[in-house]
């Protein structure tokens, strides 16, 4: 893992952590459903090809 995925997951668990404590139910609840959903949302909306070149670049690692 790279160090600038290290930083951003610290930091989202960070503003997880922070909104969990002090931010109102709803609004927490609201953007960890964004957070998770967005990616996966994109991920859904790509064609079946679009999907397999990223799988391809995923296993070679990018800038291979």
């Amino acid at each position: 893992m790279s160090p600038v995925q290290k930083y951003a997951i610290g930091a989202g668990a960070a503003v997880l952590l922070s909104l969990i404590f002090f931010g109102a139910g709803w609004i927490t609840l609201l953007v960890i459903l964004g957070v998770i959903g967005a990616p996966v949302a994109g991920y859904l909306m790509l064609d079946p090809s679009q999907r397999e070149r990223l799988k391809r670049s995923r296993k070679r690692g990018i800038g291979r």
